[in-house]
């Protein structure tokens, strides 16, 4: 059953996330016929041919390699570009046929396109007024920016859904005096390599545990000093280091003071990330409470926007987050807890918590919602960076453009004509490069040196 319940959470992620990518394609394709241009294929994946299907001058399949997708517009690049044409002909009506190459709006289709460079697309001269270079540059950029703004709908609509039922539920400690919630029977110190073992037989007893501390015991005094939460609680502690420590507490409505002292452990900062300290130690930690916020649209999107902060912010790490991934698969350290996963890693994420024995069936769906909402909040946000050949590249181009013939109208000049989205291809090849080892690498790391969210 549980290997049953692993291969559906998989099987749902991965589904939800192909779904993503065809509504993402859509978000490409609809605005680019509304706008009259000319879109031959739409399909799903890359590398051979699966299933496909022609209905009208538009060709919709799936590909075998179901990690991306992409549309093919047709005029990507401006035919008059000389270094662009491959070859240049005259059908049997005598009419001028160039061959140009071909471009598209899927992230890895296009990485494919560009570091093969054999890919070409025949312009037909009927083809002339529908060429998507010859767009306005304000359709241009709806057209790029219709795919990551749908990973982003969908994302709200997801988070919408977990925030108006279930809610973003957060543990706090209960207010007011601390009250223990376990006592450490010994002291062990923190290294970083996964979670803290047992205690063995070698390890010293923990001051809390000397001091005769038991849970449910409320601390109301640490050296003479009134305690009323714990944040003072433990910075009063961790600033003790091996000094002696006179603890008041209330047990059964009678209030004892023990003596004891604390002693010096290595411990992590509040945040992942946060660098290793030697800290005084008592052994305790307080009781806490769920703590559950529900909101609508408004509430969504000020969650969202606190996400989008911290997911911009991982994209400019994610070179060197990558980097580290590469280095725990060769052994040389452990894998970071917040390091980046692919989609390997998404669904070994929902496999192992719809499999799991602690979660209810609505914990399960919470989890997989939002799972599937933070990846697409991360691909929307991600294909906005204004690199070639993500769409935010081709979106930065037609913005480019708008605002060189808008400084040349400006300054009575002739018009600068198109963008030519050729001259960037070298940056779209060094990028596509690093996406595509980035991608990989992420991939074995998943599979060598996954991460264990399960506790």
């Amino acid at each position: 059953m549980t290997a049953l319940l692993y291969l559906l959470g998989v099987v749902i992620f991965v589904a939800a996330i192909l779904a993503s990518i065809g509504l993402h394609e859509l978000g490409h394709m609809i605005p680019a016929k509304k706008f009259g241009g000319k879109v031959t294929q739409y399909f799903i994946g890359f590398g051979p041919t699966v299933w496909s299907r022609q209905v009208g001058e538009t060709e919709y399949g799936v590909k075998a390699i179901p990690l991306g997708g992409y549309v093919k517009i047709v005029g990507m690049l401006p035919p008059a570009a000389e270094e662009l044409v491959d070859s240049v002909e005259v059908d049997a009506e005598g009419n001028r046929v160039q061959r140009v190459r071909k471009s598209n709006t899927g992230m890895f289709t296009q990485l494919i396109s560009d570091a093969r460079s054999a890919e070409w697309e025949l312009i037909r001269p009927e083809d002339g007024d529908r060429l998507f270079y010859k767009m306005a540059w304000w359709k241009k950029v709806v057209v790029m920016a219709g795919g990551p703004t749908v990973n982003l709908l969908i994302a709200f609509v997801l988070f919408l859904i977990v925030f108006s039922t279930y809610g973003q539920r957060s543990q706090e400690v209960e207010p007011g005096a601390p009250v223990v919630e376990t006592v450490s029977q010994c002291v062990i110190a923190y290294t970083g390599e996964g979670p803290l073992r047992d205690c063995a037989a070698s390890d010293p007893e923990s001051p809390a545990r000397a001091a005769g501390l038991e849970p449910g015991d409320q601390i109301v005094g640490f050296n003479g000093v009134e305690v009323t939460g714990w944040q003072q609680l433990r910075d009063l502690i961790e600033d003790n280091a091996q000094g002696t420590a006179s603890i008041t507490y209330v047990r059964d409505g009678a209030e004892t003071t023990a003596q004891t002292s604390t002693t010096v452990t290595a411990r992590p900062g509040d945040d992942v990330g946060d660098a290793v300290r030697e800290v005084g130690f008592l052994g305790i930690s307080p009781a806490t409470r769920i703590v559950v916020e529900k909101g609508g649209p408004i509430y969504t999107l000020d969650a969202m926007g606190t996400m989008t902060v911290d997911t911009v912010k991982a994209l400019g790490q994610l070179p060197m987050k990558v980097f580290d991934v590469g280095q725990a698969i060769l052994g040389l350290e452990e894998r970071a807890a917040d390091s980046p996963v692919s989609i390997v890693g998404g669904g070994r994420f929902a496999g192992e918590q719809t499999s799991s024995d602690v979660l209810d069936v609505q914990e399960k769906t919470i989890f997989l919602l939002t799972l599937i909402a933070g990846f697409n909040l991360f691909i929307g946000l991600f294909n906005f960076l204004p690199l070639l050949p993500l769409d935010g590249g081709h979106i930065a181009s037609a913005l480019w453009e708008a605002v060189r013939r808008g400084i040349a109208r400006l300054r009575r000049k002739p018009d600068p004509g198109y963008v030519d989205a050729a001259k960037l291809l070298p940056i779209a090849y060094v990028v596509a490069s690093a996406m595509l080892v980035m991608g990989v690498v992420l991939i074995v790391g998943d599979i060598v040196v996954p991460l264990d969210i399960s506790g």
